[in-house]
């Protein structure tokens, strides 16, 4: 399974399926990160921890247990 933590920097991905339940999933998704919505990867700090995405035309911090449930191609 291919997920946003494991994206390269500078690529742009599309979310196959987000995975998890209850209130992270719904976070997830009131965060504007749905199924077949592009994502594009603009930074990771330099310990991996947050990663910096574009969605929908804004700039979006992620922890990387949050990128971890979010399947991408």
């Amino acid at each position: 399974m291919n997920t946003l933590k494991n994206a390269q920097v500078g690529s742009t991905v599309s979310v196959v399926k987000l995975h998890g339940e209850g209130a992270i999933k719904r976070r997830i998704m009131d965060m504007g990160i749905t199924r077949g919505t592009s994502i594009y990867v603009r930074k990771v700090a330099p310990l991996g921890d947050p990663i910096e995405v574009t969605v929908r035309g804004y700039e979006l911090s992620l922890r990387k247990a949050d990128a971890d449930l979010i399947e991408i191609e």
